[in-house]
């Protein structure tokens, strides 16, 4: 069968339940479970379905923007892989800043049993720890549509009314020559404010984006207490030797 065959009737299925998992799914359209995953990450980058973990959910239900879930479903793997390791570092009473990086919201599965306190800027986040353990302080300001997320002169000064054992961010680029770098000055805003206000910040980086240098030069590397990256190389010592604590 085709791909496009297989989309179609993938399409159906999830549109008429809301959601359904990979196992189902390679049942219904007769097919491997590798191939119904590979088809969900070429339909979740077209904006036509939710990737979520295990499965899809159809885009009405997740409520985001079809460029939004683009960046989710890019290296979708390796930011599981990220995500379950951070989430290894949240323990019940913790109260963390998150922000709207696309790795980041891949946490968000693996701590809605956790009694935790999140503060964070992202819309995504917010609905997907809505009715879990988890307890949600939403950062207000200006929504930026595109993003789903709140940015803006008032997000910055609610950040810093609080104060927070654990910061998780996401990050464009990150090098040892020259730093933190994002490709949106809003977005370098929060992350700074974020760290300002962490006890220990946990840094989310998937390694297409170790040695990358983006628009905005914004942060020192002194500002990461913690990196967590797929990457296993020799391109991690340097950052370790910077007294940074590598997970991976």
């Amino acid at each position: 069968m085709s791909y496009q065959s297989r989309k179609q009737k993938i399409l159906k299925i999830v549109e008429e339940q809301g959601e359904a998992d990979v196992k189902e799914l390679a049942l219904k359209v007769e097919t491997s479970e590798i191939t119904i995953r590979r088809d969900l990450a070429l339909m979740a980058t077209d904006g036509l379905i939710f990737r979520t973990h295990g499965g899809a959910m159809k885009l009405s239900l997740a409520n985001i923007p079809a460029s939004f879930e683009q960046k989710i479903a890019a290296n979708i793997e390796q930011k599981d892989y990220i995500a379950r390791l951070a989430a290894q570092e949240i323990q019940d009473g913790d109260i963390i800043f998150m922000d709207c990086g696309s790795t980041v919201s891949r946490l968000c599965q693996f701590i809605k049993h956790k009694r935790i306190k999140i503060i964070t800027n992202s819309l995504p986040i917010v609905y997907e720890l809505s009715n879990t353990e988890v307890s949600i302080n939403l950062i207000g300001g200006e929504l930026d549509n595109k993003r789903q997320a709140v940015h803006g002169q008032i997000a910055i000064e609610h950040i810093k009314r609080y104060k927070a054992d654990k910061a998780f961010l996401g990050i464009d680029g990150i090098s040892i020559e020259n730093g933190l770098s994002a490709a949106s000055e809003k977005e370098a805003e929060i992350t700074i404010s974020m760290a300002a206000q962490a006890n220990q910040t946990f840094l989310l980086c998937d390694s297409s984006k170790l040695g990358k240098d983006k628009y905005l030069k914004f942060a020192p590397l002194s500002i990461v207490q913690v990196l967590v990256t797929n990457e296993v190389s020799e391109q991690l010592k340097p950052y370790q030797d910077l007294g940074i604590r590598v997970l991976y």
